[in-house]
């Protein structure tokens, strides 16, 4: 944990000030100048867990590990609907195993490149340009990245330049942000969305969105990273990600729901799983990178949200992707289903705080099975063997609580079966506290 106590003080200094603030108080800014901040710890664990056996990527048994982030949030608006936003971010520690040993990793919070000293990055630098095309005006709220304001219903929106895929694509307002709700990487996505990135999670590209009345059309295009889960992305889409979505707003009994189809294609040089096999021979291991070639990946998900009552909503994501090719810049997950509940504190009296409680079944093909039972490993998994594969099932809950304006703290418990879709292996148990201050 060397390193912790730099970031724990920027965490301290941002938290002190906030947590005296009313929860009402205006953000930093003006018509053409917004500035937000965000700092989060998150100190994660599990004891022991049956693991008759461990391969080069496995979940180790009684671990602790922590990571810390701050973020600012810096933007102009050089002119109506324009906005130019650069998120620098510094980072500290390691996810479990060095985010490594579960396809539904158990903290989104935990990047794929784990460091002991605090270092900086430049995670978002893109512009937003928003043309109004008619219907009613729509305030909107300051935050993160978001100026405060109107639109109309109907718009064009344009975003270019550096940030997540996840920014515009599968969002999903109970299930999708690791700083505020479940921390589970395939609850706050869809596991088999195999959306580009870097280590980090950010890619560079365009998308376009265009609202019109109950519908919205996202059209999307990344780079994915050089190599498979790595840390550099490519610069002119020589290996990229085509991304399409289709948005229904509604209300059902008088509460707002919304439901989203999304599919994706990759293009770029990945392995197929019987084809390293073959490579490999009998009793030799497997590698993907022996027999990568030019060639698509694609898959397709839908992702439901709905509220229930004043206090509560459900939501849900399912979907698939080509188990023959391996996944790039994601995780080893091939098909996938979640549900879930976040209910509000009003009903006790706790309006601001939140519970949430959730369930992602994760599986893979039988050519994915083989390469890993073959001593084959992926993204995030790979056990050495794999004699008794199962499905990877996961359950998370969650308790919000929100002691001063924008502070909460969180406590969160998953039990993790099968990881790696190794039925030799746990259940395993995490337990997670987690930290966060914003303005």
């Amino acid at each position: 944990m060397r390193g912790i106590g730099v970031i724990g003080a920027v965490l301290l200094a941002m938290l002190a000030p906030v947590g005296a603030a009313a929860e009402d108080d205006p953000p930093l800014s003006v018509d053409w100048l917004a500035v937000h901040g965000q700092a989060t710890l998150v100190a994660q664990g599990t004891p022991g867990f049956r693991s008759p056996y461990e391969g080069p990527n496995s979940l180790t048994p009684r671990q602790l590990r922590e990571t810390i982030d701050a973020t600012l949030y810096a933007g102009v608006s050089p002119w109506r609907g324009g906005e130019l936003w650069v998120n620098p971010e510094v980072d500290q520690g390691f996810g479990l195993s060095n985010t490594l040993g579960v396809a539904g990793f158990p903290s989104a919070e935990a990047y794929k490149v784990g460091k002991s000293s605090p270092y900086v990055r430049l995670q978002r630098l893109f512009f937003r340009q928003t043309i109004d095309l008619g219907g009613d005006a729509e305030p909107v709220a300051a935050a993160a990245n978001q100026f405060a304001g109107r639109h109309r219903a109907d718009r064009l929106v344009v975003t270019a330049g550096k940030f997540s895929v996840g920014d515009v694509f599968d969002t999903n307002r109970y299930a999708h942000d690791p700083r505020a709700d479940f921390l589970n990487w395939a609850i706050v996505d869809a596991g088999s969305f195999d959306y580009a990135a870097d280590a980090w999670g950010y890619s560079s590209g365009i998308a376009v969105e265009l609202y019109r009345a109950a519908w919205t059309l996202r059209l999307g295009a990344f780079n994915l990273s050089t190599i498979p889960n790595g840390e550099t992305l490519e610069r002119g889409f020589g290996q990229f990600q085509l991304d399409g979505e289709v948005e229904h707003r509604h209300r059902l009994g008088g509460h707002d729901g919304a439901v989203r189809m999304t599919l994706f294609r990759n293009e770029g040089r990945f392995g197929r799983f019987d084809d390293a096999l073959a490579v490999a021979g009998p009793g030799g291991a497997p590698d993907t990178a022996l027999v990568r070639t030019r060639r698509s990946r694609v898959g397709v998900h839908l992702n439901l949200e709905q509220a229930v009552s004043e206090h509560a909503g459900i939501f849900a994501r399912a979907g698939i992707a080509d188990g023959a090719v391996e996944p790039y810049d994601f995780t080893d997950i091939d098909r996938t289903a979640a549900a879930g509940v976040a209910i509000d504190g009003g009903g006790w009296g706790r309006k601001a705080d939140t519970l949430g409680i959730a369930v992602v079944v994760n599986g893979i093909s039988a050519e994915h099975r083989r390469y890993l039972a073959a001593g084959g490993v992926g993204v995030l998994i790979g056990d050495g063997r794999l004699p008794h594969p199962g499905a990877e099932a996961i359950g998370e809950a969650y308790y919000s609580w929100r002691p001063a304006g924008p502070v909460a703290v969180t406590l969160d418990y998953q039990l993790v079966a099968d990881p790696g879709y190794n039925r030799d292996r746990g259940p395993a148990s995490v337990v997670a506290v987690r930290l966060h201050g914003q303005f």
